[in-house]
This record gives structure tokens, C-alpha cells and sequence, in this order.
């Protein structure tokens, strides 16, 4: 085309572009030929780039043209989709209006036709005999004769296969409504299959088409009107038309053919579960009246009228109950938008504002069905909020992660529960971290990780128990057995990492410590959990001393075996000095008296180095105490010293020496005299009591009576 007006152009006027035109609208054009020709009458190229210049101007002025065109009708298409929103919008309007105009003179006639059959009970028989020309074919067979509602009956039994042994034919049911359906998966939304729906006066009627024969049906399932809720679905295309039959405990899913016959299928089943509850609410009515009595007629005239008004104010009382705000009517639906978009602050508000208004209400019919509407998601949101608990989510974020999920579980009333998952989920958290510890090489190292890891989780998970369980006091004793449960859990990796590896009692000692100091943190919140510890570790802790005590008596009997009975000789100043210093840290402040010229000192050897590494042990000793260990530590104690009491009272038996009897001498009165008194000091000290074990140890060796010729050992 931009070539065809093109050579228009360079035609040199309209009547040229005309007659390009009409070549170009006939049916035997040919570009090519177009094309040929054009540069055989071309004088070169000159002519050529003039006619591209005429082509790509006309080019442009033709996408200008189509721009404008294409907006025009872009404008037009616009305000028309504009007038269609309003025309649709009027129309909506107007068919709400002739639908409230149309119940409203419904139940005016309704209310005209009731007052005139109470009036004159004789005429009201009469027109419900009568055929009413406004009346579906059904109602009007209804109340015409009972052989109308059997033929109805009898014609629905023989469609479906299999329901009449689960369908009595009673005299008062008749078909009010039925169609196709298709049935979709609650869960999934996928399509299960295409069912026949049969609405009873009572009941409702699904059945399944048989697939070779038209027009027939097999039963599938049969639900009565008084437990059966209808939901509105809201439309999600593709997935439209559609709306949910709960029946408890479980709920189906339906598609209509079209909006319309949805809408039908709600009206008309809202409508019939209205009817039946009045019906039955009558029919209760009439069973509860007394019988008359054979008693002489009352001769007050206000009597029947009080009793119809007596028998009038429950009705009226359950019609107080309105439920047709339209907050309440979406419900439902906006419950189940909170539960989908995890808005479940909101989800509970809803909750709450609902049992607020219903509070005070009778429990008619109506509230029942909303009740049951309502439990449905009540235990759809708790489901979720359980999973949001549940120890697979991610145990990230610390305790307050999960307040959410626990405060709205609270306000559901499920406190219990929530004070279980909670605790449940914090477990899971600590056993996590705990297990996420990389071992190091240092013991301490790993026990300070470990206890700080352990204690903190255990700080933030009581801080945050004491935030969401503040008014529920029974949930607290729950949280004690909790934290006995993670203390035990604490204990086995603590155990498994410092007594196991068999570390020695100085590592255990400051280890433990560890631990007991940040228990104690523990107590700024008001939980001691110290006598847990305690018991959780004595028997690791006895097995400890009593290894080491083992160790000390094994190695206090070699250099027994070895003595020499020989006073030290430090050879420097500076060791000297050392040996001072070590014996004041022990707790022995006259040491001077036993040292000697020079470098000497007049101990031996065996009887320095047992008292160094029998205070040792009493101060590691001590870091471990606590009342259980008390009788573990001081018969340790004891056994210690009789290894050594013992050897020096055999010594004193044995030798012959008077020079090196006398050095034993001295080495005893330096034990009897100056470290049995220390280790009892430090053992009060420490411990709070006095050791009468130790007082008797000591006394006993003081009266020792020692026999030179003897060679046997008395204590």
C-alpha cells in the first residue's frame, strides 16, 4: 500500500493516487510487476530515493491516521463499557427492589390470609383446597390432595435406584426442587463427578447418574433439612457458581449450571429449611398442649386471650434474634478469607464479635445453623494455627514467634493446647540448638557455649510463658515439668561432655560451677531450678570424687613404698619460696618452722606431697558441694588421711633409727597437729558444719599409744 501511494504521489496529483487506488484494490495486483515497472521508468537514482522518500511520508501519515482511529474507537469502546456498568448497575438495583417489593407483598398476603383463617377457621379449609393460580405445580398438587404428593413420591422412587427402602412414603413429603449438579473436591477443587439433586420438604436427595440409562439415577446420599447449612461460595474464576453443604462432620462442594440456577438452588433451599423448621416448631407446639378436661368451661372472657398471648411470647422472643445484618451473612465467607490469608487476628475478632451479639440470644433454629457454620471454621483456624505451632515449621525467630499462634488459641479457649504446642515447639528449639553446638577441644570452652545456649533459651521461653499465660495460673505447673524435662536433656550433653571423657575433677569442678552460676539466673524471674541440677548430676559428681580419691590413695601408696625418710633439699632460694607459697595456699601458715638452713626443709618429701594434693582436692571438692554429696566427700576425706596416718604410725613401729625416728616424729606432728586441724577448717568453711569424722580422726591419732617393738599398724 505505501508503495501503491507512493507512486500517487509521484504521479504528481489526486487523480494519479486515485487511479494507484483502484490498482491496488483489484484482485489481479502484483507487487513484483509493481516493482519492475517502476524502475524501468526511473531515470536513476535519484528518481528511486525521491519515490522512498514519498513512500515512507505517506508511511507515516497512514500509522498516524490508524493511531488516531485505533484511540477513537479505544474512547468509544470505553464509554460504552461505562454506560453497560451503569445500565447493569440500574438494572441490579431494580431487580433488588422487585424482589424486596415482592416478599413484601408476599407476606402481606401471607399475614391477611392467616388473620382471615383464624377469623373464620371454615374459610381457610376451603382455600387451601382451592387451586391457587400462583403456586408452583407441586404446591398446588400439595393442596389439592393427598394422592398428588404420593404420585410426586412415587415418581421420584422410581427415577433413583436404591432409595426406597431409605425413603419412607410418608404422607406429608412431596419434590419442592431439583436439577443437575456438578460435584468438586473440597480440598483441591477438582470436578468428582455429576450428581442429581432431589429437594424434598424434609430432606435432601443426592444421586448419581447411571451411565447407560437416561433419565435414571443411583443413590449416593440422603441429608436431613435440620442439619444441613448452605453456604454461599464466593465466585474465584475459574471456579464460579458454586456454593457448600455442610453436614456434620463432613462438608461437598456443588457447581450450578449458571448463576441464575445457583441462585435458585440457595433461595430454595433456604426457603424450604425455613418452612420445615416452622412446620416442626408447630408440630411441637400442638404435641405440647394440654388435653382438654372434662371441666366446667371458664365463664372469663379474657381467658383464651390470655393464653394465646401466653403461647405467643417465645415466638416472639426467637424473632428478636436478627440475623440478617449483613456482617453476619458474610461471616462465613469472611472467616474462611482470614484462614486463607492468615489473618487470624481477624479471623477471632469476627469470632468474638459474634458471640458478643449472640450472647444473650435464645437458641432458635436459625443460630443453630450459624452456630454450625461458624464451629466449621472455628476448627478449620484452629488446625491452622496448630500447624503454625507444630515442631516441623521453622524454629527460627525465638519464643516470640509463636505468640502470635498461642494468644489467638488462648482466645479460642484452647489454652491448654496452646500451653502444650508451645511448649512442644520450644523443646524442639532447644534440642535444635543444643545439638547444632560444634564440640570443641577445650572442655570449659564447650560448657560455657553450651550453658549459655541452654539457659538463655530457657530464660526467653519462661519470659515468654509468663507474657501469654499471665491469667492462666493451672498452665504453670505444665511449664515446671517442662523445664525438669529440658533440664534432664541439659544434663545428658553436659554429662556426656565432662564426665564421660573422664576430664579431671578441676575441669569438672569449674564446669559444673558454670552450669550452677547460670542457674542461678534463673531466680531473677522466680524459677530455681538448682535442686534439678543437683539431683540430675550427684551420681555423675560421686562417681568423680570417688575416681579421684582413688587416684590420690594409689599414688599416696607408691611414694609410700618409696620412702626414704630424707628431709628436701630445694637447692634454690627461688623453689624455697615457691614451697611457701604453695603451703599458704593451702591453708598452712607456719610452714616457716619447718624449714632449715639454706634450702632444707625438715618434711619429707611423701608427707609435702600428700598435703598439697589432699587440700587440692578438698577445694575442688568444695566448687562440687552440695548436701547430697556430703557424706560421699567426708568418707573420701577420711580414707585419704588413713593412708597416710597409717604409714606414718607403721613407720614409727618399724624403725630403729633414733635420728630418723625422731624425723618421723616431726613428720607427724606436722600431719596430727597442723593439717588434720586445716583440712577440718576448710572443710566447716566450705560446707557450713563441723565434720565430727575428722575430730575423731584427729583425736584418735593424738592418743595413739605407740609401741617401738611393735611392728603391726593400730588406728
Amino acid at each position: 500500500m505505501a508503495l501503491a501511494l507512493g507512486e500517487g504521489g509521484g504521479g504528481g496529483g489526486g487523480g494519479g493516487g486515485s487511479r494507484l487506488r483502484r490498482q491496488l484494490e483489484s484482485g489481479g495486483f502484483a507487487a513484483a510487476e509493481y516493482v519492475k515497472q517502476l524502475s524501468q521508468q526511473s531515470d536513476g537514482d535519484r528518481d528511486l530515493q525521491e519515490h522512498r522518500q514519498r513512500i515512507q511520508a505517506l508511511q507515516e501519515e497512514t500509522a498516524q491516521s490508524l493511531k488516531r482511529n485505533v484511540y477513537q474507537n479505544y474512547r468509544q469502546f470505553i464509554e460504552t463499557a461505562r454506560e453497560i456498568s451503569y445500565l447493569e448497575s440500574e438494572m441490579y438495583q431494580l431487580s433488588h427492589i422487585l424482589t424486596e417489593q415482592k416478599g413484601i407483598m408476599e407476606a402481606v398476603t401471607q399475614a391477611l390470609l392467616l388473620q382471615a383463617d383464624r377469623d373464620d377457621p371454615a374459610l381457610g379449609a376451603r382455600r387451601a383446597a382451592a387451586a391457587d393460580p400462583f403456586l408452583p405445580l407441586s404446591a398446588k398438587e400439595a393442596a389439592a390432595s393427598e394422592e398428588g404428593r404420593q404420585r410426586t413420591l412415587t415418581t421420584l422412587l422410581e427415577k433413583v435406584e436404591g432409595c426406597r427402602d431409605l425413603l419412607p412414603e410418608s404422607p406429608g413429603k412431596y419434590l419442592v426442587y431439583n436439577g443437575d449438579l456438578l460435584e468438586y473436591d473440597a480440598d483441591h477443587m477438582a470436578q468428582i463427578q455429576r450428581v442429581h439433586a432431589f429437594l424434598m420438604n424434609d430432606c435432601l436427595l443426592v444421586a448419581t447418574a447411571l451411565p447407560n440409562r437416561r433419565g435414571a439415577y443411583r443413590y449416593d446420599a440422603l441429608y436431613p433439612l435440620e442439619g444441613l447449612a448452605v453456604i454461599n461460595v464466593k465466585d474465584n474464576p475459574p471456579m464460579k457458581d458454586m456454593f457448600k453443604l455442610l453436614m456434620f462432620p463432613e462438608s461437598r462442594i456443588f457447581q450450578a449450571e449458571n448463576a441464575k440456577i445457583k441462585k435458585e438452588w440457595l433461595e430454595v433451599l433456604e426457603e424450604t429449611k425455613r418452612n420445615r423448621a416452622l412446620s416442626e416448631k408447630r408440630r411441637l407446639e400442638q404435641e405440647a398442649l394440654p388435653r382438654p378436661a372434662p371441666t366446667p368451661e371458664s365463664t372469663n372472657p379474657f381467658e383464651e386471650d390470655e393464653d394465646e398471648e401466653e403461647e405467643e411470647e417465645p415466638s416472639a422472643e426467637e424473632e428478636t434474634v436478627d440475623l440478617s445484618l449483613e456482617w453476619i451473612q458474610e461471616l462465613p465467607e469472611d472467616l474462611d478469607v482470614c484462614i486463607a490469608q492468615r489473618d487470624f487476628e481477624g479471623a477471632v475478632d469476627l469470632l468474638d464479635k459474634l458471640n458478643e451479639y449472640l450472647g444473650d440470644k435464645p437458641a432458635s433454629q436459625p443460630v443453630k445453623e450459624l452456630r454450625a457454620k461458624v464451629d466449621e471454621r472455628v476448627r478449620q483456624l484452629t488446625d491452622v494455627l496448630v500447624f503454625e505451632l507444630s515442631p516441623d515449621r521453622s524454629l527460627r525467630g525465638g519464643p516470640r514467634a509463636t505468640r502470635r499462634a498461642v494468644s489467638q488459641l488462648i482466645r479460642l479457649g484452647q489454652s491448654t493446647k496452646a500451653c502444650e504446642l508451645f511448649l512442644k515447639n520450644r523443646a524442639a528449639a532447644v534440642h535444635t540448638a543444643i545439638r547444632q553446638l560444634r564440640i570443641e577441644g577445650a572442655t570449659l570452652l564447650y560448657i560455657h557455649k553450651l550453658c549459655h545456649v541452654f539457659f538463655t533459651s530457657l530464660l526467653e521461653t519462661a519470659r515468654e510463658f509468663e507474657t501469654d499465660f499471665a491469667g492462666n495460673n493451672g498452665c504453670y505447673s505444665a511449664f515446671v515439668v517442662w523445664a525438669r524435662s529440658s533440664m534432664r536433656m541439659f544434663v545428658d550433653a553436659f554429662s556426656k561432655q565432662v564426665f564421660d571423657s573422664k576430664e579431671s575433677l578441676s575441669t569438672a569442678a569449674e564446669c559444673v560451677k558454670v552450669a550452677k552460676e547460670h542457674c542461678k539466673q534463673l531466680s531473677d524471674i522466680g524459677l530455681d531450678l538448682t535442686f534439678i541440677i543437683h539431683a540430675l548430676l550427684v551420681k555423675d559428681i560421686k562417681g568423680a570424687l570417688q575416681s579421684y580419691k582413688d587416684i590420690i590413695i594409689e599414688a599416696t601408696k607408691h611414694r609410700n613404698s618409696e620412702e626414704m625418710w630424707r628431709r628436701m633439699n630445694l637447692m634454690t632460694p627461688e623453689a624455697l619460696g615457691k614451697l611457701r607459697e604453695e603451703m599458704k595456699s593451702c591453708g598452712v601458715g607456719n610452714f616457716d618452722q619447718y624449714t632449715g638452713d639454706d634450702c632444707w626443709v625438715n618434711l619429707s618429701y611423701t608427707v609435702v606431697a600428700f598435703t598439697k594434693q589432699t587440700m587440692a582436692f578438698l577445694e575442688e571438692a568444695l566448687k562440687l558441694y552440695f548436701p547430697e554429696l556430703h557424706m560421699v566427700l567426708l568418707e573420701s576425706l577420711v580414707e585419704i588421711i588413713l593412708v597416710a596416718v597409717q604409714h606414718v604410725d607403721y613407720s614409727l613401729r618399724c624403725e630403729q633409727d633414733p635420728e630418723k625416728k625422731a624425723f618421723i616424729r616431726q613428720n607427724a606432728s606436722f600431719l596430727y597437729e597442723t593439717v588434720l586441724p586445716v583440712v577440718e577448717k576448710r572443710f566447716e568453711e566450705g560446707v557450713g558444719k563441723p565434720a565430727k569424722q575428722l575430730q575423731d580422726l584427729r583425736n584418735a591419732s593424738r592418743l595413739m599409744r605407740v609401741n617401738p617393738e611393735s611392728t603391726t599398724s593400730v588406728v
